[in-house]
Formats: structure tokens, sequence, C-alpha cells
């Protein structure tokens, strides 16, 4: 990897993570489109910390409000303030990783194909669009996330163990179609992600462990940096923009981008 490939790849992360649009389909595909040798299980490590320090960063003192709330329900055995949210985020987290360390292997081989992205890609596509036009009419949305769906939410994620699907995009689709507001549907998928990253770059440094394989400190370094402040940008501006241009923009693109793969591969 050069400098340049760094840049690409860590901006692909940055910028796809968080966006209903699937990061993992779109670092399988740019090495694929572009003929670039693969980025290494070292770089996807630290892009992967990257996002996850944005987005700790961007809810920080949410995090510190919801550790309180959960600690407290643990003492007191009872719902503090907004310890339902923090134990939606630990055990909506369960269904992904259970799967996720099942089924490792088969989704690594499996089903990291152009083919699989392309499809994943339209037909949760579709189901965003939907879930989009369900919320819209909804005129009475929920402002606070019930144990029932909690657990909708929690299975629904295990799906984006499909490269194509998009975690927080499917997330955000449980989330719209059990009838929260989009507000609490984003900050509940993007609270998700923080786990679901943890877990995944434990994976990924088991795997790294395992393996004997040059690394270069500065590219590393960079790519961390680059996928860090665009997570971080990209948090902030998808939040602020999301009433103004809602989901019907990703919409287009997923169906587009997923036509454009099917061609490419016929």
């Amino acid at each position: 990897m050069d400098i340049f490939q760094t840049i690409v790849l860590a901006l692909v992360q940055g910028l796809s993570e968080f966006l209903p649009i699937s990061s993992s389909a779109h670092l399988i595909l740019v090495p694929k489109l572009t003929n670039w040798t693969d980025q290494g299980l070292a770089f996807d490590v630290m892009v992967h910390m990257g996002t996850l320090s944005a987005v700790i960063f961007y809810y920080q003192a949410m995090i510190k409000h919801l550790s309180s709330d959960f600690y407290h329900s643990i003492i007191k055995r009872q719902t503090i303030g907004q310890s339902k949210l923090a134990w939606g985020v630990l055990l909506g987290t369960i269904p992904v990783g259970l799967v996720g360390i099942t089924f490792k292997n088969s989704i690594a081989t499996d089903l990291r194909s152009v083919e699989v992205i392309a499809y994943a890609t339209i037909v949760f596509g579709v189901l965003l669009g939907f879930a989009s036009w369900f919320n819209h009419r909804n005129k009475n949305p929920k402002s606070t996330i019930s144990w029932v769906d909690i657990g909708f939410v929690g299975i629904m994620q295990a799906l984006a163990l499909i490269p194509g699907t998009s975690r927080s995009g499917i997330t955000i689709t449980a989330c719209m179609l059990v009838g929260l507001s989009r507000k609490l549907s984003i900050q509940f998928a993007f609270l998700l992600s923080i786990p679901v990253i943890i877990l995944s770059l434990i994976l990924m440094l088991i795997d790294l462990y395992h393996q004997t394989q040059l690394v270069n400190i500065s590219l590393l370094t960079l790519g961390f940096a680059v996928s860090a402040i665009s997570a971080y940008v990209t948090i902030v501006l998808f939040i602020k923009l999301m009433d103004i241009v809602g989901m019907i923009p990703f919409v287009i693109y997923r169906l587009t981008l997923g036509v454009f793969l099917l061609l490419f591969i016929l």
C-alpha cells in the first residue's frame, strides 16, 4: 500500500461506517474494482479503531450518563434514568455477537462476493426506503424504546454480517419499523456500533496475533487519523442533515450501486 491507497481506503471506512451504505462492502469492493492488493488485517484494525474513536468522542457525554444510569440500575435493581437504553445497547449486541462468532469463517469465505454485495445492497436499500416512508407517515413516533424494540433491532442487526447490508442502515431501518423517532433511531443505531466495533476489533486482533506480516507504522497511523476524522465529520453532518435530506439519497445510492455491480459481474 502507498499513501494514496491508505487515504482512499481510510476515507472509505470513515465515510461509510456510519452512513447506511455498508462500510464492509465498500472496503471489499474498492480493492476489487481497482485491482489493489488486499490492505491487510493490521490496516483494517487501525481504521476500525479510528471510527470507534470518532463515535465514542461524539457521544462521550451520553456514554458517561448511560454508564452511570446502567450502574445504578444494577445496584437498585430498577430502571434509572436512561438505563433501559444502556441495557438496550448491551442486549441488542448479543445476536450479532453470537451469529458473528458462530459463522465467522463462513461469512469471511462465502459472503464476500460482488454478487452477494450487489443483492444485499439492493434488497436492504429497498427496505430502508420502506422504513423511511413508514417513519414519515408515523404521526406519533416513540421517544422511548421498549424491550421488544430492543430485541427486534438486535436480531435485525445480525443481518449486517452480510456484506452490503450496512450495520447502521439495518439498525436505523429496524428502529424506524418499530416506530421510534428518527432522532432516537439514529442515536440507538450509533450507540450500538460501539460494542459491535469493539467485538469486531477483538476478533481481528486475535487473527492478527496468529499472523506474521510486515507493517508500515506510518501508513497505519495515517489510516487511523483519516478514518477517525472523516468518521467524526460524517456523524456530525449525518445527524444535522437527516431532518433535511432524509434517507432517500442513500436509498437511491444503494440501488444505483447495486445495479452497477450486477452489470459489472455479467
